[in-house]
């Protein structure tokens, strides 16, 4: 499948860790295939695909296995050229330490790019609960980053507590 590499760069973005990614993924693929009837039908395979990862990792945040299991992996190293991975750390472990739900909010709006009306559909809530999970994540990175997107003074404490929340030291 074509698709696997977005599904799992989403994954990624919604719950920090390459193995969870990988389990929502193919839990996702998983309902997919039992569910495809009805996912052929949708207007787009792609977004029906999408809906399930984030549903996926709600459910999965809300049981009680997540609290149960923490599994210590390191994200694998990536370099590219005029990437400024200390920025994009900061910003990982700062989308970490989000609740879920505006994390998953955060990732449909701003990383796949649907509009409020679709997140809130794929989030299974009204528009307003979209804005305003919006807004109040927004304001949370804002605060831990700073206006200038660097750890503001004070906010170590929240993103070292999101990197323990992945398993890193």
């Amino acid at each position: 499948m074509a698709r696997l590499p977005s599904f799992r760069r989403l994954a990624v973005t919604l719950c920090q860790d390459w193995h969870r990614a990988d389990d929502l993924v193919q839990a996702a693929i998983t309902k997919l295939y039992v569910n495809w009837p009805k996912a052929s039908a949708a207007t787009s395979t792609d977004a029906y695909a999408r809906a399930i990862i984030v549903r996926e990792f709600l459910t999965e945040r809300r049981s009680g296995w997540i609290r149960r299991v923490t599994l210590g992996g390191q994200l694998p190293e990536t370099t590219e050229a005029g990437h400024d991975s200390d920025a994009a750390m900061d910003m990982q472990a700062a989308m970490a330490g989000l609740p879920p739900r505006q994390r998953a909010t955060l990732v449909l709006r701003f990383y796949c790019d649907l509009s409020v009306e679709q997140s809130a559909q794929v989030l299974g809530c009204s528009a307003g609960t979209v804005k305003s999970q919006t807004a109040k994540a927004l304001a949370t990175l804002r605060r831990i980053l700073g206006p200038d997107g660097l750890p503001a003074s004070g906010s170590g404490a929240v993103i070292a507590s999101s990197h323990r929340y992945r398993g890193a030291p």
